[in-house]
């Protein structure tokens, strides 16, 4: 599972050729979720508010990013890594 960016321990993730809808996973810890790229909404899983928070923030200023990676997942290409939170 390629590792598209890492901040503040929040490690964002995607499969290739993974399930419809496009998303990503973020992992913190023990926690993990899914996030759907076209809303932002959790599909599965928990997080910290803290966490949970960060996660949006970044979610927010790259969501193109995310689609374009999902794309490229799809076609089992090799996917961008994507500037992590500052």
């Amino acid at each position: 599972m390629p590792e598209l960016s890492r901040f503040f321990g929040i490690i964002i993730t995607m499969y290739w050729s993974d399930h419809q809808p496009p998303h990503f996973h973020a992992r913190y810890g023990d926690q993990e979720v899914t996030v759907e790229i076209a809303t932002g909404r959790i599909l599965k899983g928990t997080f910290s508010a803290r966490a949970r928070k960060l996660v949006q923030e970044w979610y927010l200023l790259h969501q193109a990013e995310l689609q374009e990676c999902w794309d490229l997942a799809q076609k089992d290409q090799p996917l961008k890594k994507i500037q992590p939170l500052d």
